[in-house]
């Protein structure tokens, strides 16, 4: 008897427990691809590529110029004075290449500082969401760990109401 009171009281229990959680998903890269600000996210980027660009243009006119002005007087340097451009030239050289590996790093990190303010939106929107609907669990759709949604408990669409974006038509 005590048995099977026992695992009754486990089964009620479990039971409670699964009825209190509630799982949803959003898909927050979706939802920051809607946003009107993006557009002012993708003009700042492309301003910041745009100034990259000039400085490695830059860089590239000068090493240029080293070069023909080695080409044109190396007959007439000093051994000392060969070595000294001709290291200038390497370094430079040297500097574009780091350059060129920096800048999608450095593109990635401007992007990032660009779109986290509206991440930060879209958290709040969520946590309206959140509250209201008394979920208690919030995956990330756009992420690589979820497998499968069913789409009835996805918020992402609750989450555009509550920022005021419209939903696009299917």
């Amino acid at each position: 008897m005590k048995k099977v009171l026992l695992a009754l009281a486990i089964f009620i229990t479990s039971i409670n427990i699964q009825a209190q959680t509630k799982v949803g998903t959003i898909d927050a890269e979706y939802i920051l691809a809607q946003m009107p600000e993006i557009a002012t996210v993708e003009e700042g980027l492309k301003a910041y590529n745009d100034d990259l660009q000039a400085d490695m243009q830059a860089n590239i006119t000068k090493y240029e110029e080293l070069v023909a002005s080695y080409k044109e007087n190396n007959t007439t340097f000093t051994k000392e004075e060969k070595t000294a451009k001709e290291s200038e030239i390497i370094s430079l050289e040297n500097d574009i290449k780091n350059f060129r590996q920096k800048a999608s790093v450095l593109m990635q990190v401007k992007r990032n500082e660009l779109t986290q303010p509206l991440y930060v939106k879209i958290d709040e929107a969520m946590k309206v969401v959140i509250a209201k609907d008394k979920y208690t669990q919030i995956f990330n759709a756009s992420g690589n760990g979820l497998a499968y949604s069913d789409a009835k408990y996805d918020i992402t669409d609750a989450v555009m109401k509550t920022l005021g974006i419209e939903l696009p038509k299917e």
